[in-house]
């Protein structure tokens, strides 16, 4: 079959990167679905960016510096390359060591950071003819921050130093508290805040921190990193209007983090929680396709779909879209990932609309590609996760309650050898590794009553990515989620 369908030639049809760091290159920004979730974001009703790994907060980023850039703001990334916790946690004496708690100390270190940030970027061309403001901002930077051009990090580490210099050092104790309310307080910079604020106002700025949780171990002082930057973030945006800064943060660190999650209603009003459904993944497809397939830049959603895939396929006559999405948890970057996979075997065959013989095919590498991501990305709370998901390898995809608290009780009884790396499961209560189970995406439930409303015709199972609470003592059969099954060669039960 040719390369083209219909009148369309699909030889530069592109999907872009799954990562939007790369997506960028692509053409991220022309392509780019503008969600409700993202309008919040750029209107600075939102401010704390959460969402499991796939789900689209780097894009938001992206997009929302580079058109600022455009409109002639400051725009400042901050990067895992540069700050992550990692490069921190090398540095720093440990929690263990230091013995002092570490969250304050964070939040007044951040704040210290992002001030001198921002100073630099405001002030970094010629001060000559400058406001008396500016002046003063340059003066400061040269006296006390010359040599740290190059390694912006040490200006954060620096400052946890000094404050950890005075919390366990030999100070009486008088000295201690006054030595550590100046520098909680940020006294060095609180004269230069009015200035910053007026630099501000001639120049909006932002900053955006996405994602610094590299080298992530769940320590007391990994934790403390990212919850002293939500405190941080918070009390600068209440500096000016015209200085925002945006943080993002995946969902499940979130949840691990008690300094945050157990106080979360303090961050209500400012988090925007990522979440897609099948109308706005397929907008997505659907933006990329008609980005390099110019002949298809006037059709639907739906049509520039069917125009790269067969709109029914020949299993089970199933949609080909309701296929593809059944296998992610509705992340951008999975259906992104599935579409790509298929569409590069339909190339080298040269087979157009892609059918149901490439797209099975794309899917072995697809679902072992995802099982070992999944299984990565909850590797903190969950260590070992993926020795779980292998107990289930061979086995029926549906399972009654009964059996699947058969498997979990061997899983947790120690029936089933895992390996020391999952400790969490040791003696644990089925019900709570379903509930685990559940929760990461692994098993969707069958729906009942009022959960009927969120089926789709032909699928009576529903997963988190669908309905984000659920009570499981209620649902009577399972399924092991679509996008594992090619990968662990799961079948359908006999009837």
């Amino acid at each position: 079959m040719s390369s083209g369908t219909g009148d369309h030639d699909l030889t530069g049809l592109k999907f872009g990167a799954p990562a939007a760091e790369r997506d960028i290159d692509y053409g991220l920004a022309s392509y780019f679905v503008e969600s409700d979730a993202y309008r919040r974001v750029e209107n600075r009703e939102k401010t704390i960016v959460l969402g499991n790994r796939g789900t689209g907060k780097s894009a938001i980023f992206k997009v929302l510096a580079s058109r600022e850039r455009e409109r002639g703001s400051l725009v400042l990334e901050l990067s895992p390359d540069e700050y992550s916790y990692e490069m921190l946690s090398a540095v720093l004496q440990a929690e263990a060591q230091g013995a002092w708690v570490k969250y304050s100390a964070f939040a007044s270190a951040w704040k210290y950071l992002i001030y001198v940030l921002v100073m630099k970027g405001l002030t970094e061309k010629s001060v000559r003819g400058k406001t008396a403001a500016a002046t003063r901002v340059h003066n400061y930077l040269r006296d006390n921050h010359k040599d740290q051009q190059d390694n912006p990090i040490e200006t954060l580490v620096s400052y946890m130093k000094r404050i950890e210099g005075i919390k366990i050092g030999q100070y009486e104790a008088s000295a201690k508290v006054k030595e550590l309310s100046r520098l909680y307080k940020l006294e060095e910079i609180e004269p230069l805040l009015d200035d910053l604020k007026e630099l501000c106002a001639n120049r909006k700025t932002m900053v955006l921190v996405d994602e610094l949780d590299k080298g992530w171990d769940s320590s007391e002082d990994a934790k403390a990193f990212v919850a002293g930057l939500f405190q941080a973030c918070v009390s600068i945006n209440q500096l000016s209007p015209d200085l925002t800064v945006y943080v993002s943060l995946r969902q499940e660190l979130y949840e691990n983090i008690p300094a945050l999650y157990d106080d979360a209603q303090k961050y209500t009003d400012i988090t925007e929680t990522i979440r897609w459904d099948e109308k706005s993944l397929i907008s997505v497809v659907a933006s990329r396709i008609r980005h390099t397939v110019p002949s298809l830049r006037q059709f639907s959603d739906e049509q520039c779909w069917n125009a790269v895939f067969a709109k029914v396929l020949d299993y089970r006559k199933a949609k080909s879209f309701n296929y593809m999405v059944d296998r992610t948890l509705y992340r951008p970057r999975e259906i992104i990932q599935l579409c790509t996979e298929c569409h590069d075997l339909a190339k080298s065959r040269n087979s157009y609309p892609i059918d149901y013989g490439i797209i099975s095919q794309a899917e072995l590498t697809y679902s072992e590609s995802r099982t070992k991501d999944i299984a990565a990305e909850y590797r903190f709370q969950f260590p070992g996760l993926q020795r779980v998901f292998e107990v289930f390898r061979g086995r029926p995809y549906t399972l009654e309650r009964d059996d699947l608290e058969l498997i979990c009780l061997g899983i947790t009884c120690g029936e089933y050898k895992l390996d020391d790396s999952a400790p969490w499961v040791e003696d644990q209560d089925p019900e709570i590794l379903i509930d685990v189970l559940w929760r990461v995406g692994f098993l969707r439930a069958y729906a009942v009553g009022g959960l009927k409303a969120l089926r789709r015709s032909g699928s009576s199972y529903v997963g988190p990515h669908q309905v984000s609470a659920l009570n499981l003592g209620t649902i009577a059969r399972f399924q092991v989620h679509q996008m594992f099954r090619s990968h662990l060669g799961l079948k359908e039960a006999k009837r």
